[in-house]
């Protein structure tokens, strides 16, 4: 109870200071991880139980949830944000590529793993989120169109890479390689479900707040109100036949904006428990750097961690684009601007939660790794790849860093 206070405490000075600290570049999460770490010295003994219990994985589903809803929502400017070529290279092509590569890397440095672990390792260190490193998305030395096709990227592969991770614990909790078939033929109906759920239900609740807005039958923070039960219900009523909740939850939001697209305001609540949930999510990541602490240091972790960050995303990321558009910098600015964040915290606790023993600690510890590794790349190695790489890329095509 005492970390909960805490941790309730630092949000809410986070909220009274929020915009000062973003002057001094001093991100939310940040400061949760600091919390989180400070606090877990003195509570080290109830952490891995405390994330271990049926209670906790409910909570981390439904803000699972709740992130892909809000993730298929918030794209501009269409579906690919005016970028469908590169967007689709980066999700069809560079997640598969990526996630392959990661499982090789694996097999290399953890072979005492089984494929079903090492590929739920791939799916929490591969996706990307920039909510630990948002001044990636406003550094005007960066090309617009680089930092747009990263925003748009980081939207949607958690969503892809759900389906994938939820597989992949199917495979491991029926431990070995002889029920792949059987997992999949699992992993395949539960997604198919899933789009027949989620896609009516976002049809359904996308229409019925048109015709309630149109007849003025709701006040505006209702309305705001459904945006976050939308998901919520998409995933419990998924789970409830077997299907997948979070695919469901991420076809939901696709379905819902493509049968109304609502406003600012009326996205804005759930945005902001999307925030709040991601804040609770980074203290939860700070408490379990202090539980990782007594498992010692694996080198052979850490450096996958690193490959994860590097190669096992710029190779894939750079043969996705070729052929298209961009330039091989713009292509070398994508694949190293690439930050984990809230995506491979959810899905490591997710993980640690579903597995025992050795598999559970080590994709915790590789969750942790890959995401201290990010903080440290990606919050000061971003500023150094902007100056070298983002202005010659801008000089080169002036008008793609204008109209911010």
């Amino acid at each position: 109870m005492e970390s909960v206070l805490i941790g309730l405490i630092v949000m809410i000075v986070w909220a009274l200071v929020s915009r000062r600290l973003s002057d001094a570049r001093v991100t939310g999460p940040s400061l949760m991880v600091i919390a989180g770490v400070a606090i877990g010295f003195t509570t080290s003994d109830e952490i891995g139980h405390t994330l271990n219990t049926v209670v906790a994985e409910r909570v981390v589903e439904l803000i699972l949830a709740l992130l892909l809803f809000v993730d298929a929502m918030e794209v501009k400017g269409g579906y690919f944000g005016g970028e469908r070529g590169p967007t689709l290279r980066l999700l069809l092509i560079g997640i598969p590529l990526s996630l392959a590569l990661a499982v090789g890397f694996g097999a290399l440095l953890l072979p005492g793993l089984s494929f079903a672990v090492l590929l739920i390792i791939a799916c929490v260190i591969v996706p990307t989120d920039f909510t630990p490193a948002p001044a990636i998305l406003r550094d005007r030395r960066l090309p617009r169109r680089i930092r747009h096709v990263l925003n748009v990227e980081s939207g949607y592969n958690d969503g892809v890479i759900a389906p994938v991770f939820i597989f992949a614990l199917a495979l491991a909790e029926n431990h070995g390689h002889d029920s792949a078939l059987e997992a999949l033929g699992d992993a395949i109906p539960a997604a198919g479900l899933a789009v027949l759920v989620g896609a009516p239900i976002g049809i359904a609740a996308a229409w019925l707040t048109s015709r309630s807005v149109e007849r003025d039958l709701a006040s505006a923070s209702a309305i705001r109100m459904s945006l976050v039960l939308v998901p919520l219900l998409s995933y419990a009523t998924a789970t409830s036949i077997d299907a997948n909740g979070f695919v469901a939850a991420f076809i939901c939001g696709l379905a819902y904006r493509a049968t109304r697209s609502p406003s600012e305001v009326e996205l804005s609540l759930a945005e902001d428990l999307s925030t709040l949930t991601s804040l609770a999510m980074w203290f939860v990541f700070g408490l379990t750097t202090v539980l990782l602490a007594s498992f010692g240091v694996d080198w052979r972790v850490i450096v996958f961690a690193i490959a994860g960050l590097t190669i096992i995303r710029m190779l894939p990321v750079y043969l996705s684009l070729v052929r298209s558009d961009l330039t091989s910098r713009d292509r070398l600015l994508i694949g190293a601007l690439g930050p984990r964040g809230t995506a491979s915290i959810v899905f490591g606790l997710l993980a640690y939660n579903a597995l025992d023993g050795v598999p559970a600690d080590d994709v915790l510890y590789a969750m942790a790794a890959t995401v201290i590794g990010s903080v440290l790349l990606h919050g000061v190695g971003s500023a150094w790849l902007s100056d070298r790489l983002g202005r010659r890329t801008a000089a080169a095509d002036p008008g793609a860093s204008t109209g911010d």
